[in-house]
């Protein structure tokens, strides 16, 4: 608990499961970048529109009522995330959760500026001169490039990015918009530059917990101890067995390339990422001493064990049964939304209003969002009380768009049987009666 911090100087190594990784790196980088700039009509294509309370995604609309849609999407995400877990273990962690992302990302620029990890290790050792400097201040001006990057992109999802740079750029943005995008550069600079595996061994609380999912079938990184051990050093073409040695020839090449700095030779670790940079490295060492591949690799604990691997198991089914339950009724929720949301509020101010003709009437502050891509007239219908009518009878929304009005009701007092009565307010298309909505209220007024 109390270990002092050792730098990692990770090396860089490559082979399949590392071309896997930086394609997945990459398009997830990219996909975060251009998103915000991508237009949808007269908006960006993704936009929180907070101030607006309208969250756009595409072709789709949703408002803060719809909120339990996005509760159910975050709920199927962490049934993926477990089903992942017991599956194959950390493997979200190793290939894109956004800390590995970009903390590879600022490696791969220190790998760049700074060289392998053996000139990295003696560049730090030795004095500062004009070398040093150099590449050690190219490698930071990077650095918070790519968090800059990072911070304007976050908030461009949040405002249209390309007015938010425009205003960054002539100091004339709002003085929240430079705290976060300040935050975002000072956060991504530091968990990516500066903490790297600290988050992951330390702040990550799925790296507490995800030892609880695993179980002996879980896929995950190990090394084969029965077929390494024992291990050392021997010449290329020297029989192992001759030698009384397994096949690992203790280089530590997997130490080296382990982001978290772990020894995977040590057993199942928290703090391993699963991100089979150990795979890789061991594997090209294998095939250099003529030795087969695999000494290290996605298994078991059973299989090293010699035991039989059952994929199929009744947890992992549950989750399964559980995550395509959960898609399947959300897309059918999806697809079978109404595009049309209303509010009808009635005016609490005071309790009724009498009109010059004597009737009772009631005020409602009414909002209508159209949820389709394209505009609509709408039809407003009221029921509950026999006479009941209303002063606004059709209202026009453009497409993804809302429109509020003030609604009165009014209703002759011979019709009120009661002090108070429930009424219905009916929203409905006037190309498309199948898109309506209906909300209930009340009326208040007196007794004849």
């Amino acid at each position: 608990m109390y270990e002092s911090r050792r730098h990692i100087y990770v090396r860089e190594i490559k082979g399949v499961f590392q071309r896997v990784r930086r394609v997945a790196n990459w398009a997830l980088m990219l996909g975060f970048l251009l998103l915000p700039w991508i237009p949808w009509g007269d908006r960006p294509a993704v936009w929180f529109d907070l101030p607006g309370r309208e969250f756009h995604i595409f072709a789709a609309t949703f408002y803060p009522q719809e909120f339990v849609l996005l509760s159910w999407l975050l709920i199927i995400c962490a049934f993926g995330l477990f089903f992942i877990t017991v599956f194959a273990g950390r493997v979200w962690c190793g290939y894109t959760c956004p800390q590995s992302v970009w903390t590879f990302l600022f490696i791969w620029v220190e790998h760049r500026i700074e060289g392998p990890r053996n000139r990295r290790i003696k560049l730090d050792k030795r004095s500062w001169d004009a070398d040093k400097a150099w590449r050690k201040s190219a490698k930071h001006a990077i650095w918070l490039i790519i968090s800059a990057a990072t911070g304007i992109t976050f908030v461009g999802y949040f405002t249209p990015i390309g007015g938010l740079v425009m205003d960054l750029a002539t100091l004339s943005a709002s003085g929240w918009s430079y705290f976060w995008v300040g935050f975002f550069i000072v956060f991504t600079y530091l968990n990516a530059g500066w903490l790297r595996e600290q988050v992951c061994l330390y702040m990550c609380p799925y790296a507490r917990f995800q030892s609880v999912m695993f179980d002996r079938d879980t896929l995950i990184v190990s090394y084969d101890y029965h077929r390494g051990e024992p291990r050392g050093p021997r010449k290329r073409n020297a029989d192992p067995a001759e030698q009384g040695l397994g096949h690992c020839i203790d280089c530590d090449l997997c130490v080296q390339v382990c982001p978290t700095g772990i020894d995977i030779r040590d057993g199942l670790q928290y703090q391993c990422i699963t991100c089979a940079a150990c795979i890789d490295a061991c594997d090209s060492v294998m095939d250099k001493m003529g030795y087969p591949r695999g000494l290290v690799r996605y298994t078991t604990e059973h299989a090293l064990d010699g035991n039989k691997t059952h994929l199929l198991r009744p947890r992992l089914i549950g989750y399964l049964v559980a995550l395509v339950v959960m898609i399947g009724l959300f897309v059918w929720t999806i697809a079978d939304r109404t595009p049309l949301d209303v509010d009808v509020e009635r005016d609490r101010a005071r309790l009724y209003q009498t009109l010059t003709d004597g009737r009772i009437a009631n005020s409602y502050a009414m909002t209508v969002r159209n949820l389709d891509n394209r505009p609509h007239r709408y039809v407003i219908e009221v029921a509950g009380i026999e006479g009941l009518e209303s002063d606004t009878t059709a209202i026009e929304v453009p497409a993804n768009q809302s429109r509020q009005l003030v609604m009165t009701l009014s209703v002759n007092p011979d019709q009120m049987e009661q002090r108070s009565a429930d009424i219905s307010v009916r929203v409905l298309a006037e190309d498309d009666p199948s898109v309506a909505i209906e909300r209930e209220s009340r009326f208040i007024g007196v007794t004849p």
